[in-house]
């Protein structure tokens, strides 16, 4: 039996990323209740490859026994391109097919601050724009409050 792709998914952080890896199903069945490979092997290895500008590194093999878990990939380059693919063995089957590679980049400290700097801009240009208007209206040019005589028309 080949142990089929895990599914995996990943998000950025500051200056790393989290992997969470959704075990491959089992197509066993005891007593009509499908069975999970934790169910029948107890205890995966798993192998995640990473892939960014500087090559291929392969992460030190981990153990699992839990379907869904997550990890996370620390001390990475911030704003850069990362590869991730995820292979899942057992100790009686080193058949397996890795996972599709998954992409994202890495977070900054500096893009996270863009972003809140970002944000409270726009608010301010906003408050700016409705006292404007405020002012404007209040001065009568935008909807008056008062008709103005036929003559100054």
């Amino acid at each position: 039996a080949i142990l089929g792709p895990p599914e995996v998914n990943i998000t950025s952080c500051t200056n790393c990323i989290n992997v969470t890896i959704k075990l491959p199903r089992s197509h066993f069945r005891d007593k009509g209740k499908l069975l999970s490979l934790i169910d029948i092997y107890e205890e995966l290895d798993y192998d995640i490859t990473l892939k960014s500008q500087d090559g291929e590194h392969k992460r030190p093999r981990q153990k699992t026994t839990e379907e869904v878990f997550s990890t996370v990939i620390e001390e990475l380059y911030p704003s850069r391109n990362y590869c991730v693919s995820v292979g899942v063995t057992a100790s009686l089957n080193k058949n397996s097919v890795p996972s599709p590679w998954k992409c994202v980049t890495a977070d900054s400290e500096a893009r996270q601050a863009y972003h809140e700097v970002a944000v409270a801009g726009a608010v301010c240009v906003a408050l700016i724009i409705a006292a404007v208007l405020k002012c404007v209206h209040a001065a009568g040019f935008i909807l008056p409050k008062f008709s103005l005589p036929q003559a100054l028309v």
